[in-house]
């Protein structure tokens, strides 16, 4: 039974960024090009094109101003990257980006480990690049790492997390992701922090980030869009993780989840066939299969030919009376 009633979400593709920078291939600057132009035509809300973290952290994105100065842009999707400082932010509003993704973590140790900083410096920082969006009219959406644990704390108090949206919210920041950054969550855990945190701020823009390390993707997806959630981060082909988080593995593969929410009958916007096509070109381009289901076994009600001898099974069933009256081939 469906369960979705036409509700409409919204896709966030983070395969170009949050994946690629995983890979220990650097993908060439026009491939990054085509696979963010091909991703444009499928539906998607929002494409995290690169990160404007200096190359020597991420040498993997070290061409983000060209990929995002040269993408053609389509309209009606928002063209996003990594945001880091102040240097990263003047970088990209040159490359003509549409919002600033700024992170920080949850978790003081993530914090330490990933950024270099106490995420009270984070926060200082992040303050500066707020403003400077604010002064170019460039909307600001947050990501939240370890909202549902860190893999070295363990469980991030609820309150701990809360202090940071509310101190967020009061710069005036457009939208918040509550990221899984290691795979630690779990349904009824996300339920209750998604409706803890949709209840206090109502008119903020709110996303769900989940990764696949320990099975639980799919299903924390489903507990985070029944209590409010409308826009969800995923990487196609399963693609992704942190460098600075142990144990981190892919996103959620984009096909697998739009593919389970449009059986479950909600609007997406997706184009799951052209999604399929584009998890092949990935997988040329990453060279190493993906961790994706969908992309291998195609949509649960994909056809497939009978045996070869499937006419001359059905026969010398019906020589011993126990075949079916009518045989589907």
């Amino acid at each position: 039974m469906k369960t979705g009633n036409g509700t409409r979400l919204f896709i966030n593709e983070v395969a170009t960024r949050d994946g690629f920078q995983m890979e220990s291939r650097f993908i060439p600057t026009d491939d990054k090009i085509a696979l963010v132009d091909r991703l444009s035509g499928l539906g998607y809300a929002k494409i995290e094109v690169t990160s404007f973290t200096s190359a020597k952290a991420i040498p993997a994105l070290r061409d983000g101003e060209q990929v995002m100065q040269r993408i053609a842009r389509r309209p009606g999707v928002v063209y996003t990257a990594l945001v880091p400082n102040v240097r990263g932010a003047k970088r990209a509003l040159e490359s003509r980006i549409d919002e600033f993704n700024i992170v920080m973590s949850a978790s003081e140790t993530h914090n330490l480990a990933n950024l270099r900083m106490t995420r009270e410096q984070s926060f200082a920082q992040l303050t500066g690049v707020i403003a400077l969006a604010k002064q170019a009219g460039v909307p600001v959406n947050v990501s939240l790492s370890c909202v549902f644990g860190c893999p070295m704390e363990g469980e991030v108090p609820l309150a701990q997390v809360q202090g940071l949206i509310d101190r967020f919210a009061a710069l005036e920041v457009q939208g918040i992701t509550l990221c899984d950054t290691t795979g630690m969550a779990y349904p009824t855990q996300v339920r209750d922090i998604c409706e803890a945190v949709i209840s206090s701020k109502p008119a903020m823009e709110w996303t769900a980030h989940f990764h696949n390390t320990r099975g639980m993707g799919l299903v924390n997806t489903v507990a985070a869009v029944e209590v409010g959630i409308r826009r969800l981060d995923m990487s196609l082909g399963g693609i992704g993780g942190c460098p600075y988080a142990p144990g981190a593995t892919g996103n959620v593969a984009t096909e697998d989840v739009v593919h389970m929410l449009q059986c479950m009958g909600y609007d997406t916007g997706m184009d799951l066939a052209g999604l399929i096509a584009a998890a092949g070109e990935l997988e040329a381009l990453v060279q190493h299969d993906l961790p994706a289901q969908v992309s291998r076994a195609g949509h649960r009600l994909t056809r497939h030919a009978p045996p070869p001898d499937f006419n001359d099974i059905a026969a010398r069933a019906r020589e011993r009376g126990h075949a079916p009256k009518e045989l589907h081939q």
